[in-house]
């Protein structure tokens, strides 16, 4: 989806979604694609908010529940849940949003509010303004990192 996407605006730079009543942005550039969710095996001993890993593509990714990492509650998937395809360096993983609502543009992505340490621990990058409201940047590296013991464990480390 996402080259599509750069190829019919190349000045759009970020993928909005939801999660709850939040809005997030991912980097365009780290989105491999937008997929319905796909069959999950969940891994004892994985963090609490990696639900296990999924077959995507012939590559064995890890998948992260947003609302789980943000400490909402479960909530079934709908017609609108998706999977983001991230990519970060050679590994990819996913996370599951509540719907993804569009591309846009944004050249001015603040830091994130200072609030001891809940941006860190939510992985928030930035903020950004999109049609007067605010949206947070996720950090793709730092989800990254929180997969790599799963993807290790799973023994997809380094996978192409």
């Amino acid at each position: 989806m996402d080259r599509q996407l750069r190829r019919r605006d190349p000045s759009k730079n970020l993928v909005e979604c939801v999660v709850g009543d939040v809005r997030y942005a991912v980097p365009i550039a780290t989105v491999r694609e937008i997929v319905n969710p796909l069959p999950l095996v969940e891994l004892p001993n994985a963090p609490a908010s990696v639900v296990g890993v999924a077959d995507y593509r012939n590559e064995v990714v890890p998948v992260i529940d947003l609302r789980a990492r943000f400490g909402l509650p479960p909530m079934p998937a709908t017609r609108r849940t998706k999977w983001v395809i991230l990519r970060r360096t050679a590994r990819s993983f996913a996370i599951i949003v509540d719907g993804v609502t569009e591309v846009f543009r944004s050249s001015d992505i603040r830091p994130p509010p200072l609030g001891g340490s809940g941006a860190d621990v939510r992985g928030i990058e930035g903020v950004a303004t999109h049609d007067g409201a605010m949206v947070f940047v996720l950090d793709v590296a730092r989800f990254g990192d929180l997969v790599t013991p799963v993807a290790a464990e799973a023994g997809v480390e380094g996978q192409q």
